[in-house]
């Protein structure tokens, strides 16, 4: 009976915890939120959490500035190393051309002069610079 668990478990599995599983992020609570605000799409579509997964899915994830387009090749419940994860999906082409291009322009951008809040120094130059004093 449990042999007939696992392949009913292999054949549907909830979104929020195959992008768990496939690494797009680092906790299934995450991932629910991802999926629950709309960042996490399933075949373009916005769903929830629960939602299942098939092979041949198209989901669209957005992390950060960054936009992955991936197809789902595989199912799994269970984290396991990188390299296994990236055997569940297989980003497109246009994705990844995408995604390379932008970190090349978010690397080329110069870095910001105050890291955090200002000191009184930097405050000082700021307001000279501005002609304030």
């Amino acid at each position: 009976m449990a042999a007939m668990d696992d392949s009913l478990e292999q054949d549907k599995i909830r979104i929020d915890k195959w992008l768990w599983a496939a690494r797009f992020f680092k906790t299934r609570s995450l991932a629910a939120d991802a999926v629950d605000s709309g960042k996490a799409l399933l075949n373009g579509a916005r769903v929830k959490p629960a939602k299942t997964v098939a092979v041949g899915d198209e989901l669209s994830v957005r992390i950060g500035p960054f936009q992955y387009q991936v197809a789902v090749l595989a199912l799994s419940g269970k984290r396991g190393p990188a390299p296994e994860a990236r055997k569940l999906y297989r980003e497109t082409d246009l994705s990844l051309q995408q995604r390379t291009a932008l970190a090349a322009d978010l690397k080329a951008q110069p870095e910001p002069i105050h890291k955090g809040r200002p000191t009184k120094r930097d405050r000082r130059v700021t307001e000279r610079f501005r002609g304030g004093g």
